[in-house]
């Protein structure tokens, strides 16, 4: 089928990876914004994230522990205008049942980037993401019905501070909000509700520090460290009786190289219907614009 095709066919670009740097990713000015675990960054690059794992106990009475391994190719068309193909295989598990395994349904985004400042280390964006109905497993109970959500990016960071607040330089926020709407208002007797999507990213960047602020004599591999705090939720507006607010807030750290950046988060769920205990995020991410700047990396026109 496409989906493993699709994985194996963006593993495989990197098994001949070599390269040099290329000026590309999230960049406005001198703010680099990493690319996050739950919530999309504004830019558009030549990426690849593979695998991001996750592990959560869910919402469900009883609560089910779910294992996601997903994938994402993103790909320039031109310097501001992106796509990108994802899709994730989960594996649940409940108390006295058989795992359950499959794919869940397909997503492709279009992004473009609308606005970018390097003077005020700005970045605006608009996208549109197309989750295919149907086209993950019926084992995994996945949605019949497509769903399209149009949505805004953002990313700003703190670098035209005053002198005085030179130790908040490296602070940056990024976020999202996004309206999902269902192609279909109802599957049978059960209602599709349209839902507001929207998160946030704060973070501080140690890269930023070093080479814009003060050098502190840190090891190396700390000046390449960003601990960050990202909180994503979802709540549905309309078509539903149910508008409870689900969403995890997830402390963690990115580590980004030249080629490619590695990040774990803990996820907390802020209610019961968001899931029970903690959980984990991790996620490789290869930066092909660098690996790739004379081939793929490079945008298609």
């Amino acid at each position: 089928m496409r989906k493993p095709i699709l994985l194996a066919c963006s593993a495989g670009l990197l098994a001949i990876a070599g390269g040099r740097p290329a000026a590309a990713h999230a960049v406005a000015g001198n703010r680099f914004f990493p690319a996050t675990l739950s919530t999309d960054d504004p830019g558009v690059a030549d990426e690849l994230s593979l695998p991001t794992v996750s592990w959560f106990r869910t919402g469900d009475d009883p609560s089910a522990r779910e294992l996601d391994i997903a994938g994402e190719y993103s790909k320039r068309l031109t310097d501001k205008l992106g796509v990108s193909v994802a899709d994730s295989w989960s594996r649940v598990t409940s108390a006295g049942a058989p795992a359950v395994r499959g794919f869940q349904n397909l997503e492709t985004t279009i992004k473009y980037q609308v606005l970018t400042s390097a003077r005020h280390e700005a970045i605006l964006a608009a996208g549109v993401s197309y989750e295919w109905g149907a086209s993950g497993s019926d084992r995994l109970e996945v949605e019949r019905h497509s769903t399209v959500t149009p949505t805004l990016f953002f990313g700003k960071g703190a670098g035209d501070l005053p002198d005085s607040l030179a130790w908040a330089r490296p602070l940056a926020i990024t976020g999202l909000v996004g309206y999902a709407l269902p192609t279909r208002s109802r599957d049978g007797p059960d209602a599709n509700p349209r839902v507001l999507t929207y998160g946030v990213t704060l973070q501080y960047s140690l890269p930023y520090l070093s080479s814009h602020v003060k050098d502190l004599g840190l090891p190396d591999v700390v000046n390449h460290l960003t601990p960050l705090v990202e909180a994503s939720f979802s709540t549905p507006v309309a078509n539903s009786p149910d508008r409870r607010t689900t969403g995890t807030i997830n402390p963690g750290v990115i580590w980004a190289g030249q080629h490619y950046q590695v990040g774990a988060e803990a996820t907390f769920p802020v209610n019961r219907e968001s899931g029970r205990n903690v959980g984990f995020i991790v996620q490789v991410h290869f930066y092909l614009d660098d690996l790739f700047p004379r081939s793929i990396g490079k945008p298609i026109w």
